[in-house]
C-alpha cells in the first residue's frame, strides 16, 4: 500500500493536473503548485475521499504544503481510526 505522502502526492497531482514525480514534500500548494482557492477546496474533498476521513475545513485549508498535509492527514486518520 502506498504511504500517506505518496497518496497525498497522487491526489494533488490528479486535482492540479501535475506529474506526481515532480511534487516534493516542501512544495506549497499555492506558491509552488499553483493551486487556486477553488482547487484547495477540491483537494480537501479528495483527501477526505482518499483516506475515508472528515476534516475540519478551516484547519484543512490552513495547511499550506505537501509535508504539512501529510502530517495533518496522518493525525486526523489516527483520531478517526482510519487505516493509513
Amino acid at each position: 500500500m502506498a504511504t500517506v505522502e505518496e497518496r497525498v502526492k497522487m491526489v494533488t497531482a490528479r486535482v492540479l493536473d501535475l506529474d506526481p514525480a515532480g511534487i516534493k514534500a516542501s512544495d506549497e500548494f499555492g506558491a509552488d503548485l499553483g493551486a487556486e482557492s477553488v482547487q484547495s477546496i477540491e483537494l480537501v474533498a479528495m483527501f477526505e475521499e482518499e483516506f475515508g476521513i472528515e476534516m475540519d475545513e478551516d484547519e484543512a485549508l490552513s495547511v499550506t504544503s505537501i509535508g504539512s498535509a501529510v502530517e495533518y492527514i496522518t493525525k486526523v486518520c489516527k483520531e478517526q481510526g482510519a487505516a493509513i
